[in-house]
């Protein structure tokens, strides 16, 4: 019994971390980077080649723009980081950050790396 809910245990650390990262994007680099963690942290992705993620599932803009709306209803304080890739294009960045002021999400974070990592 014991060893069931380790199992258990086990698999919700696994498929709770896998839900919080994402797409794996190149980000930029800075040197002064600090933590978000945040209950309810949803992360927003522009690839490199322009595609939006909403986690880990693509999404378009109008998309992008209905679910964080949806999002925001259920939870006023609902707080946003924004990953782009260092070679996507700043147009998509502004774009995702104008959908943000839209709905109202003000709790925005950037990722970026580390410098010299």
């Amino acid at each position: 019994m014991l060893d069931l809910a380790y199992v258990l245990l086990v698999i919700f650390i696994i498929m709770t971390t896998a839900s919080v990262q994402g797409v794996k994007v190149k980000t930029p680099k800075a040197s002064m980077s600090t933590g978000m963690a945040k209950p309810h942290l949803k992360a927003v992705t522009v690839s490199e080649n322009g595609d939006m993620f909403l986690d880990a599932y693509p999404v378009s803009l109008d998309q992008l723009e209905q679910r964080l709306a949806q999002l925001k209803a259920v939870n006023p304080a609902q707080a946003v980081v924004l990953k782009g890739d260092a070679h996507a294009q700043y147009l998509k960045i502004m774009q995702v950050l104008e959908v943000l002021k839209k709905v109202d999400i003000t709790d925005i974070g950037l990722i970026t790396s580390k410098a010299g990592s």
